[in-house]
């Protein structure tokens, strides 16, 4: 762990470091009596998972070929049993909620409460920044700057170990006002802003939880993660831009970026379509059909 630590790993990363791996060794306490018997183990435990989600199965092998790749560089093994265990091929499409539904999932939690004045702000917040769920996890109410409008992702929580501050809506202001004030003071400024009501981190899971709970109600599956790209898809077809995107987004690269624009590649047809010099220059019998114009119904029809 003290080697991943110093890789400056974040901290949803050593997590998943410290959960997978004893959990293995847990399961397969004779393993290493031999590195054929540590190879069977591996084998078994994969064959076990085969019906978790993609992203599941592929975030336990990163893990231990990660802690055995060490083992074989510190020269305590031969070679890494994990790398004869292929791994799974992900649905990385981003999935964008539809807007109806998402304005019905910010009206489903009970404000009245602590837990329904927390989900709602997460909810605001994550749909006002496309924050990741592991990020708005970790923030502290230092974190936030209110009167300035502002948030910081430190780079203690930031998947990419890279700080990025962001704007906040005035509706999303008060809403983080309202749950701050909601909390004891013997919370202090080392509880984090979205956490259960006995002050404790919210967890990947119980959040899921939740989310579930809420979607249940609506009758459409939204997950955390959807928020996230909801947030984006809608920034780009309500005239974002892509390179704004991706620092708003913390991405390193545009790969990811781009697989948002390429979402939205049939709205920038529509624009085209509306916002086209020819539509001026050319004689109306000419010019390209407004998509989102509705059609005239004739007199007289049903």
């Amino acid at each position: 762990m003290l080697y991943k630590e110093a890789q400056g790993l974040a901290e949803r990363t050593l997590k998943d470091y410290t959960t997978h791996v004893p959990r293995f060794f847990a399961r397969y306490p004779n393993c290493t009596a031999s590195q054929e018997d540590l190879q069977r183990a591996c084998f078994d435990y994969f064959a076990q998972a085969g019906k978790l989600a993609p992203a599941t199965f592929n975030t336990r092998r990163k893990c231990l070929k990660a802690f055995f790749a060490w083992l074989v560089q510190e020269g305590k093994l031969d070679f890494n049993p994990v790398d004869k265990i292929a791994k799974r091929r992900e649905d990385n499409t981003p999935r964008a909620v539809p807007e109806a539904v998402l304005e019905k999932l910010l009206s489903l939690p009970d404000k009245k409460s602590f837990a329904g004045l927390r989900d709602y702000a997460l909810l605001v917040f994550t749909l006002d920044t496309g924050i990741r769920p592991s990020e708005a996890a970790g923030l502290l109410p230092p974190d936030f700057n209110l009167p300035a409008h502002e948030v910081t992702i430190p780079a203690r929580v930031a998947k990419t170990r890279v700080s990025r501050t962001l704007p906040l809506m005035p509706v999303t202001v008060q809403a983080i006002r309202k749950l701050l004030a909601a909390r004891p003071e013997s919370w202090g400024d080392k509880t984090p802003v979205f956490c259960t009501v006995d002050g404790r981190p919210l967890s990947r899971q119980q959040w899921a939880k939740r989310m579930k709970e809420y979607t249940q109600e609506l009758g459409y599956k939204v997950r955390p993660y959807d928020l996230r790209h909801s947030f984006a898809v809608m920034y780009l077809r309500h005239g974002g831009h892509a390179f704004g995107l991706q620092r708003t987004l913390g991405h390193t690269t545009m790969t990811m970026t781009r697989r948002y624009v390429e979402l939205t590649k049939q709205d920038l047809k529509d624009q085209h379509a509306i916002a086209s010099p020819l539509n001026v220059l050319l004689p109306k019998k000419e010019r390209a059909k407004n998509p989102r114009r509705k059609p005239k119904r004739k007199k007289g029809g049903k």
